[in-house]
């Protein structure tokens, strides 16, 4: 019974709807369990409101020694300027404890991300994420090229062999598509399934 955490954090609720697309397809393998969580909002709670920010997710907060009771990790951060967000960031610099132990080694890492734009920096949030599971001695999994959907052309979409993703436009107005959140399924249940072969 491979145990997966799905582990976010959403500003606008783009991530959270990709969130749940991933935990739905992980708990399409048999005996998976898993579970959603969020990391805390760093933004003070005025601002955040008045920046309109989704405040009302169900996800409950994680914490940073969750991590260590599952056989894979999958991390959504939305891109800023390039890299993960600070709120996601912060949270996992709070990792030296679980470094220290070797606690992380050998479980399953995958991440998703958003952008506001088709080139708004979603290969180097990956490769950020991607490098904090290989300090931690975790294999890591994207979105295999035998989810084809991601290279289709008929419509712009997010998706690339680093993981799932979805563009969410300039003024966050546009929600992942049906090929987003087939492909966040699609990760979700990969790597379920690895973890399960190595952990099961």
């Amino acid at each position: 019974m491979p145990k997966i955490l799905v582990l976010y954090h959403s500003t606008y609720g783009h991530l959270e709807i990709m969130a749940e697309a991933v935990a739905e397809g992980a708990r399409q393998v048999e005996g998976a369990v898993v579970d959603i969580k969020r990391v805390p909002e760093t933004v003070p709670e005025e601002l955040a409101k008045a920046s309109h920010y989704k405040l009302d997710q169900a996800a409950p907060i994680a914490k940073i020694d969750d991590l260590k009771d599952y056989d894979a990790i999958i991390i959504g951060a939305g891109t800023r300027f390039g890299s993960a967000a600070s709120q996601m960031r912060a949270f996992l610099d709070q990792a030296g404890g679980l470094w220290f132990t070797g606690a992380l080694i050998g479980k399953i890492g995958g991440a998703f991300t958003a952008t506001a734009t088709q080139h708004g920096g979603q290969e180097t949030t990956f490769q950020g994420l991607h490098n904090f599971f290989m300090h931690h001695g975790m294999p890591v999994v994207g979105l295999p090229y035998s989810f084809q959907a991601q290279m289709t052309l008929d419509a712009v979409h997010g998706g690339s062999p680093y993981g799932a993703s979805t563009i969410t436009g300039g003024d966050g107005s546009r929600m992942p598509s049906d090929v987003e959140l087939d492909g966040a399924r699609f990760q979700g249940k990969h790597i379920a399934e690895l973890a399960k072969k190595l952990h099961g």
